[in-house]
């Protein structure tokens, strides 16, 4: 079976590709922008596409014929999707119109990744029936890409997520874990939020979560997430604590502490029941995933 991930040189699209590697009955196709990024390039066909171009999304899917697609491909930097709001509609809308309406010819199954940004944080933590109401143009945009894969005539799923953390290669960007260790390590003080509060989601655990719903064939929404609802001050304490590094460093303030571009909502988070009892889905827990990623590092 054919399985194609875009993204695949993001941190998701990362961890995805071993972890199909590992089942002899998938052959990998893997997308991203530029050069493969990934330490192992072996055991995969890797294609470097521009999913902003329909010509080469249809040139991608009539090449492979995937059965599979896992659309990992995304912008996903909230601020930056304020501030530069074609360019994230072009990413994050148009770029999946045009793998919906290649993937057609194929029937292909599309795997959908999307975010608890679709919700306004007022009622968290949500369950896949939620009502969505996004605040910020991140949160819009994959509504829209959302509500066109729910319109197609494709077999899909949507599989939501919240604060995804974990190590990518070639990383530019970082994530809680690494800002806290490596701001407190040089003897920095932090102000970190603690009146917005998620989910927290190892890579690893996202990675498994697409993996399952890929091998059970399960449509519909999928809400894939850690299991405890924390601030980003209580995982910063946690990270600092489980690297022995200077609490004191750490500052609590609310979210009116920063000026942003794009509104966060305050309170999501995720019911994950339907994933557990459906997939057979079990997360890390936050402390554990601290420890892989410790590892890692």
């Amino acid at each position: 079976m054919k399985v194609l991930i875009t993204g695949s040189n993001g941190l998701l699209g990362q961890h995805l590709i071993p972890v199909f590697l590992e089942d002899s009955r998938y052959q990998v196709i893997a997308s991203g922008r530029g050069p493969n990024r990934l330490p192992r390039q072996a055991g995969y066909t890797y294609e470097a596409t521009n999913l902003r171009d329909a010509t080469s999304v249809k040139h991608l899917l009539d090449k492979h014929q995937p059965d599979i697609i896992i659309h990992a491909a995304a912008m996903t930097q909230v601020d930056d999707c304020e501030r530069n709001k074609d360019l994230c509609w072009d990413t994050n809308v148009a770029a999946t119109r045009y793998l919906l309406k290649a993937a057609e010819k194929h029937n292909a199954f599309i795997i959908f990744l999307s975010t608890d940004f679709v919700f306004d944080g007022l009622q968290g933590p949500y369950a896949e029936d939620a009502a969505v109401n996004p605040i910020s143009y991140y949160g819009s945009s994959k509504v829209a890409a959302e509500n066109m894969v729910r319109g197609s005539s494709l077999p899909w799923a949507i599989v939501r997520t919240v604060l995804v953390y974990g190590i990518a290669a070639d990383s530019k960007r970082s994530n809680i874990i690494t800002w806290v260790k490596n701001n407190l390590e040089q003897g920095k003080k932090l102000k970190v939020v603690d009146d917005q509060w998620r989910t927290p989601t190892l890579v690893q655990d996202l990675a498994a979560g697409c993996k399952l719903v890929a091998d059970k064939n399960a449509t519909g929404i999928f809400h894939i997430s850690g299991n405890e609802t924390l601030t980003p001050y209580q995982m910063a304490v946690q990270t600092a604590d489980y690297f022995k590094l200077n609490t004191q460093l750490l500052e609590k303030v609310d979210a009116k502490s920063f000026t942003q571009p794009a509104k966060r909502p305050a309170k999501t988070g995720f019911v994950i029941d339907k994933a557990v009892n459906e997939l057979g889905y079990a997360p890390h827990s936050f402390e554990e995933g601290l420890e892989i990623v410790a590892k890692e590092i």
